[in-house]
C-alpha cells in the first residue's frame, strides 16, 4: 500500500528513534516484509478488474453428459468492491450485513405473502417447522377436547383455529349474562371462547376449625381445582411471585391450619370448588360439524377452510382427515358417578425407573403414602365418598435399549424382594394402593395404535432433534441387578450398557430419552399423571384429579413446558394429535419439542401448562430470579436440597416438612440420584416389621457403614447422636420424617395414622 504520510518518531527496530523523510508519493515496498508483499499484490490486483458476473457450471441430476450454465454475481467484484470504498474491515462488515439484508428480506416476504402450498425453505430461521395436521383436524381436536369435559376453563379459543361454531363446553357453567358481541361468532368471525353449559360451581372455604387445628383438613371428595384462578396468582409471565402463589395455595386449600394471618377478604383466593348436580342444560352437539342445538346456539357465516396461516413440516405429507377420535366422553359430574372412581379418569400415578432400586423411588413412594388419601389409616376401605389413587412403578429392566428376556417379570419380583429399599411396598398392607409393573418398549409401543405400524422405522432415541443410534451388535438381553455393580467398567462409561445414573460424568443418557418417550404412551394407554422419579409429594392431589384437563408445567422462565409431571386423558384426542406428530418428526419427544408441536398447531390451551411455582418451587431461584422474594426454603442450586449450606442448616429441623414450600403439590429436585437422602442412616428406616433390609443394608459392608461423623454403626448395636450428622440437610428431615409414619411414630400431614 502507497504512503504519502509523515511520522515523526517511528523507531527503529533497535528501539532508535528516526526522523522520517517526506513521501516521494511513489510506492514502496520492503522485500523483508511478508505484509508488504501481500500488500504489493493488493495493489497489483487493483489493476484488474475482476468482472460483475461469472458463468457457474452446475451439475444436471440423471444427465451425465450435460451441465446448466448460471449467470451469477460475482463475489470477488463484490469484496474488492466494498474494501475499496469501505477499508478492509469495514468493507467486509458491510458485505456480511448486506448479505444478511437480503436472506431476510426473501424469508419475511415468504412469511408475509406466502400460502400454505408454497412451503419455504427456513435455514438460519430457527427450527424447522413440525406441523403435519391441516386445520380441519385441529378443529376437531378442540371440539372433541372441550365437549369431553376436558376443557374446564374460560380461557379464550385461538383464532388461527377459525372456528365457525362456538363449542358446548360441559365442564364450564353457563355465564350469568349472554356472550358479548366480541365473543359471539359473526359473519367474517370465528368463535372466541366456549358456551358453558356445566353444573354451578360452589367454591369452598376451607380452614381448620378449633379444636381440631393441629392438622390440616383433607381436601373434600370430588372438590376440583380451579386453575383458571390458580393462573391467576402464580403466573409468571404475569410477574407472579411463587412466595405469593404458594400462600393462595395454603389458604385456599387450608394448609394453613390454624396459623393463618389476618389477611381481611380472601375470596379470590379461593380455587376449589364443588360442582351441583342436576342444572346441566347441555343438549346435543354434532361433533362433527360443531354445530350446538342447546338454545341460543350461534353459527359463523363464514365458510372458508383453507389452511393458510400453517405451516407444514418439510419432506412431510399431511395426516389424511379426518383424524380418527372415538365418540366423545360424557362429562358427568362427581356427584353423578355411580361410585367414586371415574373409570374414563383412572387416579393412577405413574413413574419410570431403569437400574438398581435405590433411595430414589424408595422416598417417592414413602411421600405418596403420607400424603394421598390411600385408605390405608384403616383397616377397613374407604367409604364411597373418596376415590383411592394408586402408584404404579414401571421398572425397565436393564439399560434403555437392551431386550426384555422371557423370566424378566419373575426376576423383577425376586429381585425386588431382595431389595431392601424396595421389600417394603411388597408388605400385603400396600397392594391395593402401591404396584410394580414391568416395562417392555416393544409392548408399549405396539400398544399405541398411532405408532404401532410405523415406529420401528424411527429413531427410538431422538431427543430435542439429535438421535442416538445404537449398534445392532450393542443391543443385549437385559437383567435384573440388585444393587450390585455389573459389568465391567468399560461397560459403564458405554452409554449404551448404562442402567441408571450413578454420578455426574456416568449419567443414564438413553434411559432419560426413553422416559420422554414413557410418560406419553403410558397416560395415553392407561390415564393419569406421569411424575419423574425424583419427585416428592407434598400434599393431596384430589382436586387435581378433578380438573379433567391435560396439563405439564412450565420450564421455568421460559414458555415451554417441563413434562415432569404430565396428565393426559385416557385415549384422547390431544393424545392421538401428540403421537403422530411426533411420529413424524422422528419419535421426538422432548418437553421443548413437545412445546414446539401444541404451539404451532394452536393446541397449548388443551395442554395447560401451569405455572413451575406447584411442582418445581425452587427452579426460578437457582436460575437468579425472584431474588428479591424467594420462598422458603431458599435454594440457589437444587443440591442445596441434599446439601443444605450451614447458614441454612437449621431450618429443615426446626421447621420440618410443614416449613418446606409448604403449598406446593410436589417438590422436583433435578436428578442428583447419585446424593443419598441420609448418609449417616443411609437404609430403610422402617421399624420391626422390616428389620431385615435395614440390617442387610447396616451390615454391609460386612464392618458397617460408615458415617459422616467417620464413626460405625454395626448391626443391633446402640447408637448415639454423636454417631449422626449434627445438622441434619432437608433430604435427611424428609426421609425421617416419611419413615416415622411407616414406623408408626407420627401420623401422616393430616393427622392420620397407619394402621397395620
Amino acid at each position: 500500500m502507497a504512503t504519502s504520510a509523515y511520522f515523526p518518531n517511528q523507531k527503529r527496530q533497535n528501539g532508535i528513534q528516526r526522523r522520517m523523510s517526506v513521501s516521494n508519493a511513489l510506492p514502496v515496498y520492503s522485500s523483508s516484509s511478508t505484509s508488504s508483499a501481500v500488500q504489493e499484490k493488493y495493489a497489483r490486483r487493483g489493476v484488474h478488474v475482476a468482472p460483475w458476473l461469472i458463468t457457474v457450471s452446475v451439475p444436471i441430476p440423471c444427465v451425465r453428459t450435460r451441465r446448466l450454465r448460471l449467470v451469477v454475481l460475482n463475489p470477488r467484484r463484490l469484496h474488492t468492491f466494498a474494501t475499496a470504498r469501505f477499508g478492509r474491515k469495514r468493507g467486509s462488515l458491510v458485505l456480511c450485513f448486506g448479505l444478511f439484508l437480503l436472506v431476510f428480506t426473501v424469508f419475511a416476504l415468504a412469511k408475509r405473502f406466502g400460502t400454505h402450498a408454497k412451503q419455504w425453505p427456513t435455514p438460519f430461521i430457527g427450527d424447522p417447522p413440525t406441523l403435519v395436521f391441516k386445520r380441519e383436524d385441529l378443529q376437531r381436536i378442540w371440539r372433541w377436547e372441550v365437549g369431553s369435559g376436558h376443557y374446564p376453563s374460560r380461557r379464550r379459543i385461538p383464532q388461527q383455529l377459525r372456528l365457525k361454531t362456538t363449542p358446548v363446553n360441559p365442564a364450564l357453567p353457563p355465564q350469568r349474562s349472554p356472550l358479548s358481541p366480541s365473543l359471539t361468532p359473526q359473519a367474517g368471525r370465528y368463535a372466541a371462547s366456549t358456551r358453558g353449559v356445566g353444573p354451578k360451581r360452589v367454591y369452598l372455604d376451607i380452614q381448620s376449625h378449633p379444636p381440631n387445628v393441629a392438622y390440616p383438613p383433607r381436601p373434600v371428595p370430588g372438590s376440583i381445582a380451579d386453575l383458571d384462578v390458580v393462573m391467576e396468582h402464580c403466573d409468571f409471565s404475569e410477574k407472579k411471585f411463587v412466595r405469593d402463589c404458594l400462600e393462595v395455595l395454603r389458604v385456599g386449600a387450608g394448609l394453613d391450619n390454624g396459623k393463618r394471618m389476618r389477611r381481611g377478604n380472601v375470596d379470590d383466593w379461593k380455587y376449589i370448588y364443588l360442582e351441583q348436580a342436576d342444572n346441566s342444560t347441555y343438549s346435543e352437539v354434532d361433533y362433527e360439524t360443531g354445530v350446538a342445538t342447546y338454545p341460543g346456539a350461534t353459527q359463523s357465516g363464514d365458510t372458508s377452510d383453507a389452511d393458510s396461516g400453517l405451516t407444514k413440516r418439510r419432506n412431510a405429507e399431511w395426516e389424511a382427515p379426518p383424524i380418527p377420535l372415538r365418540p366423545p366422553i360424557k362429562y358427568q359430574p362427581f356427584t353423578a358417578l355411580p361410585s367414586p372412581c371415574d373409570p374414563e379418569n383412572p387416579r393412577l400415578f405413574h413413574m419410570f425407573w431403569t437400574g438398581p432400586f435405590t433411595d430414589k423411588p424408595y422416598i417417592a413412594i414413602l411421600s405418596f403414602l403420607f400424603t394421598q388419601n390411600t385408605g390405608l389409616h384403616t383397616h377397613h376401605p374407604p367409604d364411597n365418598s373418596a376415590c383411592r389413587p394408586q402408584f404404579w412403578l414401571w421398572i425397565n429392566p436393564g439399560p434403555a435399549a437392551a431386550v426384555p428376556n422371557p423370566t424378566a417379570l419373575h426376576d423383577m419380583y425376586k429381585t425386588l424382594k431382595e431389595n431392601p429399599w424396595a421389600a417394603p411396598f411388597l408388605h400385603p398392607r400396600f397392594k391395593d394402593v402401591i404396584q410394580f409393573k414391568l416395562w417392555n418398549t416393544t409392548e408399549q409401543m405396539d400398544g399405541v395404535p398411532e405408532l404401532k405400524d410405523e415406529w420401528r422405522s424411527r429413531d427410538l432415541f431422538n431427543s430435542g432433534g439429535v438421535p442416538y443410534s445404537i449398534p445392532a451388535d450393542k443391543v443385549k438381553e437385559s437383567s435384573f441387578t440388585n444393587g450390585t455393580e455389573t459389568g465391567s467398567k468399560g461397560q459403564e462409561e458405554d452409554m449404551v450398557n448404562r442402567a441408571g445414573s450413578k454420578s455426574s460424568s456416568t449419567y443414564d443418557r438413553l434411559s432419560v430419552i426413553l422416559s420422554d418417550i414413557a410418560r406419553f404412551i403410558l397416560c395415553h394407554r392407561f390415564g393419569g399423571i406421569y411424575l419423574d422419579a425424583d419427585t416428592i409429594f407434598l400434599r393431596d392431589w384430589e382436586e387435581l384429579w378433578g380438573w379433567h384437563g391435560a396439563f405439564a408445567y412450565r420450564w421455568s422462565r421460559l414458555e415451554k413446558y417441563n413434562t415432569a409431571v404430565l396428565h393426559l386423558n385416557k385415549n384422547s384426542a390431544l393424545g392421538k394429535f401428540l403421537f403422530r406428530t411426533a411420529l413424524k418428526n422422528n419419535m421426538d419427544f422432548h418437553p421443548m419439542t413437545v412445546s414446539k408441536y401444541t404451539k404451532e398447531a394452536h393446541l397449548e390451551g388443551l395442554l395447560l401448562r401451569l405455572p413451575d411455582a406447584l411442582f418445581d418451587s425452587a427452579w426460578l431461584n437457582t436460575e437468579d430470579y425472584q431474588m428479591s422474594r424467594p420462598p422458603q426454603p431458599f435454594f440457589t442450586n437444587f443440591d442445596q436440597f441434599f446439601d443444605t449450606p450451614p447458614m441454612e442448616s437449621a431450618a429443615p429441623q426446626t421447621l420440618g416438612f410443614e416449613g418446606f414450600f409448604r403449598g406446593a403439590y410436589s417438590y422436583h429436585y433435578h436428578n442428583f440420584w447419585w446424593k443419598p437422602f441420609d448418609p449417616a442412616r443411609n437404609w430403610p428406616d422402617l421399624g420391626h416389621r422390616f428389620i431385615a433390609g435395614e440390617r442387610k443394608l447396616r451390615a454391609s459392608p460386612p464392618e458397617g457403614i460408615s458415617t459422616t461423623t467417620g464413626a460405625v454403626i454395626k448391626p443391633d448395636k446402640g447408637e448415639t447422636a454423636e454417631d449422626d450428622k449434627r445438622d441434619l440437610d432437608w433430604a435427611t428431615v424428609m426421609k425421617r420424617t416419611f419413615e416415622a409414619y411407616i414406623r408408626g411414630d407420627t401420623p401422616n400431614m393430616y393427622g392420620e395414622w397407619l394402621e397395620w
